[in-house]
């Protein structure tokens, strides 16, 4: 049975039990833990932080997968509202993704892209006075990822536009989806999914 490992933002925690759920008898299925990491548990965090991670694995032995499901961004563009600095700027957001992906190769998994979701950036900022996100900034960091998974023959998973288009009543809070929204969402990849392993 093919084996999957999610590595991706607190979105895709969200929505994992749901997903593995779903997938269950297709795959295997497994994500980064708590316990992998002591300062951002579960969470992929930023692109420099889910390549050192990798990098780690690389080292350590490996990941005992045969898919990575792979997202990050969210992370990435958190601005400081003093001075307008992303935590991840999208040149380096460009050259981290190359390189994740250069290490993915070396780990011999086969990646597969999700879009980041978006965010209220409203409620977001008027809640977030320690960093703000905007929505323009995940259009601008989906692009760069899209162009980047195009140019290395990656699969990516629409999840932005899927998530988009559930209508209004999406957030729980800033960023984080109502669990009818994560189901859906869930529901969705593991369609993906499907039908790229069975076809």
């Amino acid at each position: 049975m093919i084996k999957i490992y999610v590595l991706a933002d607190s979105i895709s925690i969200h929505y994992g039990p749901y997903l593995k759920q779903y997938i269950k008898g297709l795959v295997t299925y497994s994500r980064k833990r708590d316990k992998d990491d002591p300062e951002l548990g579960a969470n992929g965090g930023d692109s420099s932080s889910v390549l050192r991670f990798l990098e780690q694995k690389l080292k350590s032995g490996g990941l005992k997968a045969d898919l990575i499901l792979l997202n990050c961004g969210l992370h990435d563009i958190k601005t400081d509202p003093s001075t307008g600095k992303k935590q991840v700027s999208l040149g380096q957001y460009r050259k981290n993704l190359e390189k994740i992906l250069s290490v993915i190769k070396m780990l011999k998994l086969s990646p597969v892209w999700i879009r980041t979701t978006p965010c209220d950036e409203k409620i977001h900022n008027r809640k977030r006075k320690s960093f703000y996100r905007f929505s323009a900034d995940v259009k601008r960091y989906n692009r760069i990822a899209d162009k980047i998974m195009q140019k290395n023959n990656v699969p990516v998973i629409d999840l932005y536009t899927f998530t988009l288009n559930l209508g209004k009543d999406l957030y729980c809070d800033h960023v984080h989806f109502h669990n009818h929204i994560r189901e859906k969402q869930a529901s969705f990849i593991a369609g993906w999914l499907y039908n790229f392993l069975t076809r």
